[in-house]
């Protein structure tokens, strides 16, 4: 754009000498050529077709004079590049032309030079600074993306570690309450037998009965609470992680997208699975390779175990492991589909619990 306001201011200089220099101003030839050999030059790239279009021009310039009037205008695309020493073969014409143009035009065509060297000076420093604008904001850009990228994993990562606490912290309270407080219930309970065996009096049996009932009622209660801790403790990732760093046979391919929390049974079916099919791998394939995909779509989740063995095994769930991966799934309203054509491979697929 700025190149095109620069031709303009050039051409309309140009233009006004042009009509205040030659006699007849409905000669329109000089400047239908000059917008043309203009727009030309415009139109491709600065480089040899721009100094053809200029040698060109000044060719022009021998036969009819006032065609020097728009040289500025056609020699704009030269100045400051390889080719701007074309500017010099401008005298030739200029030599035998000049005698035939008024002192005015002789003396406001280098001046007009002049300008369009300034005018095409300023427009670089502007493309130039454009340009290094542009780079700036896209590397800005880049930048700001990359850290923002870096600064999601982190959270990601964070929120990662911090349930890896929690989920740890509620394993120790458990492990706790069970080793301490579960094992002095159970002795107090034993103990209370122990004094109902030997006690002969109806009042103090009655008594020691109910504590023996208070105390195995805090007892169901604390292994209740025991199991819901450990249950909500269970993390599905984690623990597939486990199974995975414990199969030995061949590399395993872990691709786990799950946001939404699981019920236990369906860790507990998964993981059961996994097991089931790492442990038919080891036995019945031949395997290089395995992959282990857990992905949650809207209405379910889905597990797909697969390895790329060529030894084609029986896949018609009469296999007690196998048997018991149907009657697994089956429990939990789901289905399984076994095949080893290509392969072993189970892909499995349970509804969600939208609650």
């Amino acid at each position: 754009m700025n190149k095109l306001i620069d031709k303009l201011i050039i051409f309309v200089f140009c233009l006004a000498l042009y009509l205040t220099t030659v006699d007849n101003v409905l000669l329109i030839a000089p400047v239908l050529v000059a917008v043309i050999f203009g727009a030309a030059s415009s139109y491709v790239k600065e480089g040899p077709v721009t100094a053809s279009l200029f040698g060109g021009y000044l060719l022009i310039c021998f036969f009819e004079p006032v065609y020097l009037l728009f040289v500025p205008l056609i020699g704009y695309d030269i100045l400051i590049s390889r080719y701007k020493w074309l500017w010099t073969l401008a005298l030739l014409p200029a030599a035998t032309g000049f005698t035939g143009l008024s002192g005015t035009a002789v003396v406001l065509i280098p001046v007009f030079m002049l300008v369009a060297y300034f005018l095409k000076r300023r427009t670089i420093s502007l493309d130039s600074l454009r340009h290094d604008y542009k780079a700036l904001r896209d590397t800005t850009r880049e930048t700001a993306l990359q850290l923002e990228k870096k600064n999601k994993m982190l959270m990601e990562k964070q929120d990662y570690e911090l349930k890896l606490a929690t989920l740890s912290e509620r394993n120790r309270i458990a492990r706790d309450i069970h080793d301490n407080v579960g094992h002095m219930l159970s002795r107090s309970i034993l103990q209370t037998g122990a004094l109902l065996a030997i006690s002969q009096e109806t009042q103090t049996r009655e008594g020691l009965v109910q504590i023996k009932e208070t105390l195995s009622e805090a007892m169901d209660s604390i292994r209740s609470s025991i199991h819901d801790l450990h249950d909500e403790s269970l993390d599905l990732q984690v623990e597939l992680q486990t199974l995975i760093k414990n199969f030995e046979f061949c590399p395993v391919i872990f691709d786990y997208d799950v946001e939404s929390a699981l019920d236990k049974e369906v860790k507990y079916c998964f993981i059961a699975v996994v097991k089931e099919a790492f442990s038919n791998i080891i036995r019945h394939s031949n395997a290089t390779e395995v992959a282990l995909v857990v992905r949650e779509h809207p209405g379910l989740i889905q597990l797909v175990v697969k390895d790329n063995g060529t030894i084609r095994v029986n896949s018609d769930s009469t296999g007690i492991g196998l048997k018991n991966i149907s009657d697994r799934v089956a429990a939990l309203n789901g289905n399984v589909h076994i095949t080893a054509d290509r392969g072993f491979r189970i892909f499995i697929s349970l509804p969600k619990n939208d609650e």
